[in-house]
């Protein structure tokens, strides 16, 4: 099974495109720093992904938190 990977560009959300959070590029990298958002890692010179299952865990968490 391989693992599917989602880059920055369809995490963030930018202008006239939203993305898979509601936030932008730079909060996103934020979170990572404090821990909130799983880390990505790099697959070549220039290219970060993160892991989707990961992404969708960390979305699954919060929106629970947000319904209690």
């Amino acid at each position: 099974m391989s693992m599917r990977v989602i880059r920055l560009g369809e995490l963030a959300s930018r202008s006239g495109k939203p993305g898979k959070l509601p936030v932008s590029a730079a909060t996103v990298w934020r979170w990572v720093r404090e821990g909130r958002l799983p880390k990505p890692f790099k697959i070549g010179p220039g290219t970060t992904v993160w892991n989707v299952d990961e992404v969708d865990a960390f979305l699954a968490k919060h929106s629970e938190g947000a319904q209690t």
